[in-house]
Protein backbone atom coordinates (compact mmCIF):
# COMPACT_ATOMS: atom_id res chain seq x y z
CA UNK A 1 0.00 0.00 0.00
CA UNK A 2 1.21 3.24 -0.91
CA UNK A 3 2.08 5.93 2.09
CA UNK A 4 0.02 8.83 1.13
CA UNK A 5 2.09 12.26 0.86
CA UNK A 6 2.11 14.50 4.19
CA UNK A 7 0.16 17.38 2.40
CA UNK A 8 -2.33 14.82 1.71
CA UNK A 9 -3.01 13.95 4.85
CA UNK A 10 -2.33 17.89 5.92
CA UNK A 11 -5.25 18.44 3.93
CA UNK A 12 -7.06 15.47 5.36
CA UNK A 13 -6.26 16.55 8.97
CA UNK A 14 -7.31 20.16 8.63
CA UNK A 15 -10.45 18.76 6.81
CA UNK A 16 -11.57 16.68 10.21
CA UNK A 17 -13.67 17.51 12.72
CA UNK A 18 -11.24 16.60 15.32
CA UNK A 19 -7.57 15.53 15.90
CA UNK A 20 -8.84 12.25 17.26
CA UNK A 21 -11.35 10.97 14.57
CA UNK A 22 -8.19 11.64 11.74
CA UNK A 23 -5.97 9.61 13.60
CA UNK A 24 -8.24 6.90 14.56
CA UNK A 25 -8.99 7.23 10.74
CA UNK A 26 -5.57 6.34 9.81
CA UNK A 27 -4.45 4.84 12.45
CA UNK A 28 -1.79 7.56 13.27
CA UNK A 29 0.14 6.55 16.46
CA UNK A 30 3.68 7.48 17.93
CA UNK A 31 5.87 5.44 15.50
CA UNK A 32 8.66 3.92 18.75
CA UNK A 33 12.26 3.82 17.61
CA UNK A 34 12.76 0.13 17.62
CA UNK A 35 9.76 -0.93 15.60
CA UNK A 36 10.94 1.65 13.20
CA UNK A 37 14.93 0.23 13.22
CA UNK A 38 13.20 -2.91 12.76
CA UNK A 39 11.00 -1.88 9.84
CA UNK A 40 14.26 -0.81 8.22
CA UNK A 41 16.66 -4.07 9.16
CA UNK A 42 13.37 -5.66 7.44
CA UNK A 43 13.07 -3.55 4.26
CA UNK A 44 17.14 -3.30 3.91
CA UNK A 45 17.76 -6.41 4.74
CA UNK A 46 20.29 -6.18 7.23
CA UNK A 47 21.23 -8.01 10.39
CA UNK A 48 20.73 -5.86 13.54
CA UNK A 49 24.53 -7.38 14.89
CA UNK A 50 26.06 -6.00 11.67
CA UNK A 51 24.92 -2.38 12.30
CA UNK A 52 25.56 -2.35 15.96
CA UNK A 53 29.46 -3.45 14.95
CA UNK A 54 28.87 -0.91 12.43
CA UNK A 55 28.02 1.73 14.10
CA UNK A 56 30.73 1.12 16.75
CA UNK A 57 27.94 0.53 19.71
CA UNK A 58 28.59 -1.27 22.23
CA UNK A 59 26.96 -4.51 21.65
CA UNK A 60 24.72 -4.33 25.11
CA UNK A 61 23.44 -1.31 24.22
CA UNK A 62 22.93 -1.58 20.77
CA UNK A 63 20.71 -4.27 21.18
CA UNK A 64 18.81 -2.36 23.95
CA UNK A 65 18.27 0.41 21.87
CA UNK A 66 17.24 -2.18 18.69
CA UNK A 67 14.82 -3.78 21.33
CA UNK A 68 13.28 -0.39 22.86
CA UNK A 69 14.95 -0.98 26.61
CA UNK A 70 17.15 2.25 25.95
CA UNK A 71 16.51 5.41 24.70
CA UNK A 72 19.32 7.09 22.74
CA UNK A 73 20.87 10.18 22.61
CA UNK A 74 20.98 11.76 19.20
CA UNK A 75 25.03 11.00 18.08
CA UNK A 76 23.96 7.54 18.87
CA UNK A 77 20.76 7.57 16.24
CA UNK A 78 22.94 9.31 13.53
CA UNK A 79 25.38 6.49 14.19
CA UNK A 80 22.93 3.93 13.43
CA UNK A 81 21.51 5.99 10.60
CA UNK A 82 25.14 6.10 9.13
CA UNK A 83 25.34 2.31 9.97
CA UNK A 84 22.04 1.68 8.02
CA UNK A 85 22.86 3.89 5.04
CA UNK A 86 19.91 5.45 5.89
CA UNK A 87 18.50 7.84 3.50
CA UNK A 88 18.37 11.79 4.96
CA UNK A 89 14.64 11.22 5.22
CA UNK A 90 15.09 7.85 7.02
CA UNK A 91 17.55 9.07 9.10
CA UNK A 92 15.07 12.53 10.21
CA UNK A 93 12.28 9.93 10.72
CA UNK A 94 14.82 7.79 13.09
CA UNK A 95 15.76 10.82 14.68
CA UNK A 96 12.00 11.82 15.08
CA UNK A 97 11.02 8.53 16.29
CA UNK A 98 13.84 8.97 19.26
CA UNK A 99 12.45 12.38 20.41
CA UNK A 100 15.52 13.65 19.43
CA UNK A 101 15.75 16.74 16.84
CA UNK A 102 15.89 16.28 13.05
CA UNK A 103 18.78 17.38 11.14
CA UNK A 104 17.95 21.45 10.40
CA UNK A 105 19.95 22.41 7.19
CA UNK A 106 20.19 25.75 8.71
CA UNK A 107 22.60 24.02 11.61
CA UNK A 108 25.96 24.73 10.42
CA UNK A 109 26.84 20.80 11.90
CA UNK A 110 23.90 19.17 10.64
CA UNK A 111 23.91 20.60 7.25
CA UNK A 112 27.73 18.64 7.07
CA UNK A 113 25.83 15.46 8.04
CA UNK A 114 23.19 16.19 5.84
CA UNK A 115 25.90 16.59 3.00
CA UNK A 116 27.31 13.38 4.16
CA UNK A 117 24.51 11.48 4.61
CA UNK A 118 23.34 12.72 0.65
CA UNK A 119 26.38 11.28 -0.66
CA UNK A 120 26.63 8.06 1.02
CA UNK A 121 29.50 8.82 3.32
CA UNK A 122 30.54 6.16 6.10
CA UNK A 123 29.98 7.27 9.55
CA UNK A 124 34.34 7.46 9.96
CA UNK A 125 34.41 9.81 6.68
CA UNK A 126 31.45 11.86 8.29
CA UNK A 127 33.64 12.25 11.24
CA UNK A 128 36.87 13.78 9.47
CA UNK A 129 34.40 16.01 7.48
CA UNK A 130 33.24 17.39 10.86
CA UNK A 131 36.24 17.27 12.08
CA UNK A 132 37.95 19.24 9.26
CA UNK A 133 35.39 21.97 9.72
CA UNK A 134 35.79 21.95 13.60
CA UNK A 135 32.18 20.70 14.34
CA UNK A 136 31.65 18.05 17.15
CA UNK A 137 32.01 14.59 15.72
CA UNK A 138 29.11 12.09 15.94
CA UNK A 139 31.42 9.28 17.71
Amino acid sequence: MKEPLTEELLAELLDAPDPASFADARNITQRSLSAYLQQLLDEKGLERADVVRAAGLNETFGYQIFMGQRHPKRNKVLQIAFAMRCTLKEANRMLQAAGVNELYCKNRRDAIIIFCLDRGYSLQRTDEELYRFNEETIC
